[in-house]
């Protein structure tokens, strides 16, 4: 797996806790350590966990889908991350699942489990819940998505009025269920009517790494028009609300160099950018 494309995942000061804990739920590794700044690799997939503040709290509009195997394996993740946690579906038999359950773990990270079939190699999904003004924009944000990104493709879509159980009487032509990729990396979303107390914010995020100023340009260009949102340091919101991180490689070569020094300009240069920009960023490693 290319790991170009992975999920952020914002805490408050027990993000190392949470890296172990979720590498003994699904057999990780803590990839890399800078304190701040958390790599965790579970099933090849690679997570950042960014351990900044009380700024941002994750919520269920992204959450995470895991496509288990057996039975067992579902008990074994739901027996962990419930302790402690919120149930939001209870575990049992569903019509679209033989076993499923949907928690909030004690962190705050949502997770549904799901036994059924793998999408490829890729055993974690991200799943978005498009609501409030975004609710019936799916499949929308999906043609706008795969449009953006190269090596990209919709899959299966599911409509709530295509017979797979409608009780909440959602809008028959919004999305109940669909699959996206990214380059290579899948995603699923679905539209809700229901009247959550949140919405898409930076407490979870999606990092691109990008390989040169071109491909940075263009991803950002894409996502923020339209109504998106430039932040800072490679942040920024697209029309939805989704938050993206687009990073190209060679920051983090220069801010993970041999000199600490050189790598403290890199970083002081990077705060005070929104799109990084990667010769400015040489500069201040140069200077």
């Amino acid at each position: 797996m290319k790991n170009n494309i992975f999920p952020c995942l914002w805490f408050n000061g027990n993000g190392r806790e949470a890296a172990d804990f979720y590498c003994n739920t699904f057999s990780g590794v803590i990839s890399a350590d800078a304190g701040m700044v958390i790599n965790i690799d579970l099933f090849g997939q690679k997570f950042m966990i960014l351990d900044a503040g009380p700024q941002f709290e994750k919520n269920a509009s992204i959450s995470f889908m895991v496509l288990c195997e057996s039975e067992d394996e579902v008990s074994s993740f739901w027996q962990a991350l419930s302790e402690g946690g919120t149930v939001l579906m209870e575990l049992g038999e569903y019509p679209w699942s033989k076993m499923y359950g949907w928690v909030r773990d004690r962190y705050g990270v949502t997770w549904q489990l799901y036994l059924g079939e793998k999408q490829g190699n890729q055993k974690i999904i991200p799943t978005l819940m498009f609501l409030h003004e975004n609710n019936g924009r799916a499949m929308e944000a999906m043609q706008l998505y795969t449009s953006i990104f190269p090596g990209s493709r919709l899959g299966r879509i599911l409509k709530y009025g295509d017979g797979v159980g409608n009780e909440s009487h959602e809008i028959p032509q919004n999305i109940q269920h669909a699959h996206f990729e990214l380059d290579g990396y899948s995603f699923f979303c679905m539209d809700s009517s229901y009247d959550h107390k949140f919405d898409f914010s930076e407490g979870i995020s999606i990092v691109v790494m990008t390989a040169d100023q071109n491909e940075t340009d263009s991803l950002w260009n894409s996502l923020t028009a339209d109504g998106g949102k430039e932040s800072m340091c490679g942040w920024l919101k697209d029309k939805f609300g989704v938050s993206w991180q687009i990073v190209p490689r060679r920051l983090l070569e220069l801010l993970n160099g041999a000199d600490r020094g050189k790598g403290a300009k890199v970083a002081h240069a990077m705060m005070q950018m929104q799109k990084i920009e990667i010769a400015e960023i040489e500069k201040a490693y140069s200077s």
